[in-house]
């Protein structure tokens, strides 16, 4: 049971930081005995980095829902570029899904409550 700080992103997700103190079972130096225990909790105002890899998707996903709306004045002359940018949409919704996904099970796994994943672009499939 040594002790660690851990630091609490704003979005509600967590990690573990500095190693602070040693547990009365582990005597060695520089050895951990296994269980981490929280000494200090550390708020940050920033997001995780899963949360900054779902922001940069989502934000190439508005990109390409722009260039559709821009090509769609014209779809004959862009018309595989459109199915392009579509496909580009749910790629990217799938990639989302994946990471939303997985930090679901992370949060739920310590019996935090999040907020369910909800697409902004079911429109453009």
């Amino acid at each position: 049971m040594c002790f660690f700080e851990q630091i609490r992103f704003k979005c509600g997700d967590w990690k573990w930081s500095h190693f602070r103190q040693h547990c009365n079972r582990e005597y060695r130096i520089g050895e951990t005995c296994g269980m981490k225990l929280i000494m200090a909790t550390v708020n940050v105002q920033e997001n995780c980095k899963t949360c900054d890899k779902i922001q940069t998707k989502r934000r190439r996903q508005q990109q390409e829902a722009e260039r559709i709306q821009r090509w769609m004045k014209e779809p004959h002359k862009y018309k595989a570029s459109i199915e392009k940018a579509r496909d580009t949409i749910n790629e990217l919704e799938e990639e989302i899904q994946k990471l939303w996904s997985e930090k679901q099970k992370k949060l739920n796994a310590i019996g935090a409550q999040s907020q369910p994943y909800q697409s902004q672009y079911q429109a453009y499939q």
